[in-house]
């Protein structure tokens, strides 16, 4: 048996490698997703102080420290057992609904755009944020730039820090806003509602506009049937920072919906001796491997997982989008792994028209945005849902506030087994015996684990600041058939 590594994979946060092994007639009999580094903040945040792990945990990752913010801090509030007034709460949300938008334009335009609006087979030189550009020119390109600058304007007024926040502590913010703050964010509000429906008309002509590209949406490929996982509102609709976590089964029905601080009675978590990143799985449903199903407990949990765990959007423009989004699909649930893409805009436009509507809340200026917490620290969970899935923090305290244990389950870990599968799958689907193992080729093998977004930052630390990459093909004899470096 041959092995084939993509090491390191590309366009992802974080650092991680594709094994996938040939049988002697070629064919792709398995493949893998290796993460080969240690996470430890778990570690870490024991014997700290609980009200500093909102300050400690966005550390974690550059990329969406505000869902770790927000998870620890509300995490914080169950801890002391404080509620947030609504000003406070409805800021909190203000902010990451702008991160939201900020995190889905980083995705799509950044990291899956090129294999589209390039083509996934373009040289690697031109398949980029920079070969995007020269395509589409430098009109859209400043577009997305600033509109993601304006989204990352507010996340620095409320958070205290662009990158890193620091405004939600225990029982709610540090800081009100006044009402040439609220204006500002207002007026960015719509502009960003304009940006995210630019950006599903953009969807519509480059991705859906192509034959070619709609055939490889709903090829089995990328096709991988399974339960998931999001936050819902009382009404079933997606909401990103409050509510209870929903799943359901493969054909779409309810398996459970449960409270942050039930988490521990749904989810356990596996580990396998060629990884450090963990699998988390449905305990009532049971581990069965790296398998797809009803009788596998994995589960999906990424913003195509929210669309069909939710009956809907909570905003209008974005709701008209989803009813689009399954109308063109087939119904509910959709299993094809690259119509998440097309989820994530429709999130990022949601994540937009919440922020006007928080924005105009005549409450959101009110002065009071801190209950101040006064009873004996002890345990508290906080859920939000990550732009990359659901995101679960864990406090255990003794009574002066210093933390025993922490567990966090972030979005990327509930995802390693979808992510896996897919993986396998595509290189099944893809690879054939006496077939020329081209970069291209390998890219759409990549292409399988990128709408998830993946952060390995979350869940892992490298300390090189680089790594080179050189595939190596060999065939069933072990004769050296291509070799492929990228340094």
């Amino acid at each position: 048996m041959q092995k084939i590594s993509i090491d390191p994979i590309t366009r992802l946060e974080g650092h991680g490698r594709v094994d996938i092994f040939l049988d002697e007639e070629g064919n792709v009999a398995n493949a893998y997703l290796v993460i080969p580094e240690l996470r430890g903040f778990e570690k870490f945040a024991e014997g700290r102080p609980v009200e500093e792990m909102p300050r400690i945990t966005p550390r974690i990752c550059g990329v969406c420290p505000e869902a770790h913010h927000m998870a620890s801090a509300k995490a914080c509030d169950a801890v002391y057992h404080v509620e947030v007034p609504p000003a406070g709460r409805k800021l909190r949300e203000l902010l990451y609904s702008a991160f939201y938008v900020a995190d889905h334009t980083v995705h799509f335009y950044i990291l899956a755009a090129p294999d589209f609006v390039l083509g996934p087979d373009a040289p690697p030189a031109e398949r980029n944020i920079l070969g995007l550009i020269h395509k589409v020119g430098l009109d859209i390109g400043s577009k997305v730039i600033r509109c993601r600058g304006m989204a990352m304007d507010i996340v620095g007024t409320l958070g205290g820090k662009t990158i890193h926040p620091v405004g939600a502590i225990p029982g709610g913010v540090s800081k009100a806003i006044n009402e040439e703050e609220r204006a500002r964010f207002e007026a960015i509000g719509h502009e960003l509602v304009e940006f995210g429906l630019f950006s599903l008309q953009l969807f519509r002509e480059v991705v859906l506009g192509n034959p070619a590209y709609v055939d490889m949406i709903l090829s089995d490929a990328y096709t991988t049937p399974m339960y998931y996982m999001g936050l819902v509102d009382e009404n079933n609709k997606v909401n990103f920072y409050d509510g209870q976590v929903r799943v359901v089964d493969p054909e779409g029905k309810e398996f459970v919906k449960y409270r942050p601080e039930q988490y521990l009675d749904v989810v356990a978590e596996r580990v396998e001796p060629w990884t450090y990143l963990k699998f988390p799985y449905l305990k009532k449903v049971g581990w069965r491997g790296l398998v797809t199903g009803k009788e596998s407990g994995v589960y999906q949990a990424t913003p195509l997982a929210r669309l069909n765990v939710a009956d809907g959007m909570a905003t209008p423009r974005a709701q008209e989008a989803y009813e689009e989004f399954y109308a063109t699909l087939g119904g509910k649930p959709v299993h094809h792994l690259l119509a998440t893409h097309w989820a994530r805009l429709i999130e990022l436009l949601y994540a937009a028209e919440r922020l006007v509507e928080l924005a105009t809340d005549p409450e959101i200026t009110d002065p009071h945005v801190r209950n101040i917490p006064t009873a004996t620290p002890d345990e508290g969970v906080g859920i939000v849902e990550a732009p990359r899935g659901t995101l679960t923090h864990h406090f255990i305290t003794d009574e002066r506030g210093i933390v025993q244990k922490c567990n966090l389950i972030v979005g990327t870990t509930n995802n390693y087994a979808p992510i896996s599968i897919s993986i396998k799958k595509a290189a099944q689907a893809l690879i054939k015996k006496g077939q020329v193992i081209s970069e291209g080729l390998l890219n759409r093998v990549e292409m399988a684990f990128r709408p998830y977004d993946p952060c390995f930052g979350c869940a892992t630390h490298s300390l090189p600041g680089q790594m080179p990459l050189e595939v190596v093909i060999h065939d069933a004899e072990g004769k050296v058939v291509e070799r492929l470096a990228n340094w």
